[in-house]
């Protein structure tokens, strides 16, 4: 197992370092501030090339390997969560789930409009009454002679209102009590669509999350991915992706949390010397340099798994896990750090301490994750060999 990164993935670094601080940053307080995403950013990320990041070549992608797409969620995240979210939810959930699950004819039909940017993915998985239940989804599909009709609603959906399409997971309606579920891919024009947006959020405020309905739409069958009975198979799988990409954003927050946290110790003095001097303070600035490191290791093993086509869900729920609860550590020592400031707007801390409290809730809540590593370790859960894997990089 090799950790070190080649000059692509440095590449890939710089390239997306340099997008956040560019693109991202300017204009973001305000934005975040009046809670006003910007649909502008997915057509510059499309421009760089980021959206077909570890897409293979054959599908319009740039070919990079999996690290290069968690460094590149990093980096994103290092200006701001809201853009590394779009990498999860476009990419990660959607994207890379079509990979795994798709059909030759379906990679051809779907990735290449995604990973040149021309149309954006989302994921429609939690409802109103099943967020970590997740099985049991009222969304329901009916099968209608070669077509299915679908009913229901999700919600917390990022991207809601800009996506062209979303996977989409429902219960499957037969006689009987079985529970069985499928995915589809929805196109948002179909007939029966529409969505909302959702306000009020604590953090990610520069970014678009709403609700997304289903009022007996006709869904084709060839738009299934995987068969019947798959779709909660299809879920779990996308979240791996996701975890993965939240893992990776996540160590952007703690190296952000050092950026502002280095500048001001130098800045800021306490009795003629640098408050960057007071051991309590260098304290809370080592355990950030910890958490950076070790979230990094954490993530670069996941992302060597999935180069080499391993099940890697019990390492990329430790690493979803510790990644995020480390993030919010940072994010809260760093506004003790800068003291009242920190509390305040005027610097970029106290939206990185909103912005990783979502993280520890979303794709996988603190507590389930918890539950996971100790299911595993005392032998309660193993993981079964999928229908499907995610391909192997570099892919044929």
């Amino acid at each position: 197992m090799d950790f070190a990164l080649t000059a692509e993935h440095e590449l890939i670094r710089e390239m997306a370092y340099k997008f956040g601080q560019q693109e991202v940053l300017p204009g973001l307080a305000e934005r975040d501030r009046e809670a006003k995403s910007d649909r502008s950013m997915l057509d510059k990320m499309a421009e760089k090339g980021i959206l077909g990041i570890s897409i293979p070549e054959k599908y319009s992608g740039s070919g990079t390997d999996y690290i290069a797409l968690g460094i590149a969620c990093e980096e994103l995240e290092r200006a701001d969560t809201s853009a590394r979210v779009v990498m999860s939810v476009h990419s990660g959930l959607h994207s890379m789930t079509i990979l795994q699950w798709g059909t030759e004819e379906q990679r051809q039909r779907w990735l290449p409009p995604l990973a040149k940017g021309d149309r954006v993915g989302g994921f429609g998985l939690t409802e109103p009454n099943a967020g970590s239940d997740a099985i049991n989804l009222r969304t329901r599909a009916r099968r209608d002679g070669d077509s299915y009709i679908l009913n229901g609603e999700k919600t917390w959906i990022s991207l809601a209102d800009y996506a062209d399409q979303f996977l989409v997971v429902a219960r499957l309606e037969e006689e009987g009590d079985k529970l069985r579920h499928v995915a589809f891919i929805v196109d948002r024009k179909t007939p029966g669509f529409h969505s909302r947006p959702i306000h009020g959020k604590l953090g990610v405020r520069a970014g678009n999350t709403g609700q997304i309905f289903f009022e007996n739409m006709r869904i084709d069958k060839a738009d299934m991915l995987g068969e019947e009975g798959d779709g909660f198979k299809v879920a779990m799988s996308a979240l791996d992706h996701g975890r993965y990409t939240v893992a990776s954003g996540a160590v952007g927050i703690i190296t952000a949390c050092l950026d502002a946290c280095g500048k001001y110790c130098h800045e800021r003095k306490v009795g003629g010397e640098e408050i960057g001097r007071k051991q309590l303070v260098q304290q809370m600035v080592a355990n950030m340099v910890a958490g950076r490191d070790i979230g990094r290791l954490l993530y670069y093993q996941v992302g060597w798994m999935k180069n080499n086509g391993l099940r890697h869900t019990r390492e990329v729920s430790l690493a979803k896990w510790q990644n995020c609860a480390n993030a919010f550590k940072a994010a809260n020592d760093a506004v003790e750090i800068h003291g009242a400031y920190g509390y305040s707007d005027e610097f970029p801390v106290e939206r990185y301490f909103r912005n990783s409290r979502g993280a520890m809730i979303y794709e996988g809540t603190h507590e389930i994750h918890t539950v996971v590593q100790a299911e595993y370790e005392l032998g309660y859960r193993s993981d079964k060999p999928l229908k499907v894997t995610l391909p192997s990089w570099p892919v044929e």
